[in-house]
């Protein structure tokens, strides 16, 4: 191993002892820190406007915003309770690599998917905080372990790609728009407030394992990894198309007043341009995400990724872009 080499290996052994030594000291109880007896209150808005873009819709009062921003939230909690099945399988496999080696870097990975299963057990108590406050009818349109199965199919490049965009994201979501805000629910705020504790360290490990994928990877087998992140993005993309369709549906006939049909189908386009925000375009704007997949791609590979998305991005930037 030549100098450099063996650089790089101290430089990330200690970035995972540092992960490793920040989850011990974050680590937290669902019921006992993030919970604590409370339950969701319907008088309060489970997402910030700067996510759920319900201040677009001007026809909307401001209590059927404060719903919007509800049922929106439900979803949020529950699009990231499905990720994390998948992310937490493939972290599991990835600490196997480790386990004849660095003992702090599996230790680290282990601790990670430990997270994820707490992750997803806090979600479905959100789930279950929310069915019991808000009205009957809502639906989850995507099954966690087969949305799992789909994803693990693909390349671990692009599995790494996908949740690294993920969990930075997640970071951006909470310090930029959920933290400031004073008008969001108590425990919802709580819920992320936690959540992005332990996505912190999340966050870097998932760019300590793709760095290290890549390393071994030949030119051919990136671009394949490449074509499988894009394919990926279409998937969560078709996963939000649903979602946005079932929660327009639910929005409307739970409205305590007849919308027309404009407004209906503006309030449909609305929820999937926020979806779209919220798990795609916010995460690609991001500097930190940019440098990570810039890092590992030609200019011709970076070009190909976002000519892909550009019809969504465009989507959610039709009339005001939004920003974090």
């Amino acid at each position: 191993m030549n100098a450099i080499a063996t650089n790089v290996q101290q430089s990330e052994s200690r970035q995972y002892e540092k992960c490793l030594s920040n989850a011990r000291k974050v680590n937290w109880d669902i019921e006992k820190d993030v919970i604590r007896g409370r339950t969701l209150n319907a008088r309060h808005k489970y997402l910030p406007d700067t996510l759920s873009l319900a201040t677009e819709l001007a026809f909307l009062h401001p209590e059927e915003q404060r719903f919007l921003s509800q049922v929106q939230g439900r979803s949020y909690a529950y699009i990231f309770g499905l990720v994390e099945r998948f992310i937490g399988a493939k972290v599991m496999e990835l600490s196997q690599a480790h386990a004849l080696g660095d003992q702090i870097a599996t230790e680290a990975l282990v601790q990670f998917s430990a997270e994820e299963l707490k992750h997803q057990a806090l979600f479905r108590r959100v789930e279950a905080l929310a069915d019991a406050t808000l009205p009957p009818g809502y639906k989850m349109m995507a099954d966690p372990s087969e949305v799992a199965q789909v994803v693990l199919a693909k390349s671990t490049w692009a599995v790494l790609g996908l949740t690294c965009h993920i969990e930075i994201f997640t970071q951006a979501h909470y310090l930029a728009s959920i933290e400031c805000h004073t008008d969001l629910s108590p425990l919802f705020k709580d819920v992320f407030k936690f959540h992005w504790q332990e996505e912190s360290q999340h966050a870097t490990l998932d760019e300590l394992e793709w760095s290290r994928i890549h390393r071994q990877l030949n030119p051919e087998q990136v671009d394949t990894g490449v074509e499988d992140l894009i394919d990926l993005v279409v998937a969560v993309d078709t996963i939000l198309q649903a979602q946005s369709a079932a929660d327009a549906k639910y929005f409307i006939a739970s409205c305590d007043r007849q919308l027309n049909e404009r407004q209906q189908t503006q309030i449909s386009d609305l929820i999937l341009k926020a979806y779209r925000w919220q798990y795609i375009v916010s995460g690609i704007q991001v500097e930190r995400f940019q440098k990570a997949l810039s890092e590992k791609v030609s200019e011709a590979q970076m070009a190909r990724v976002f000519d892909a998305l550009m019809p969504i991005i465009d989507h959610v930037n039709s009339h005001s872009g939004p920003q974090l």
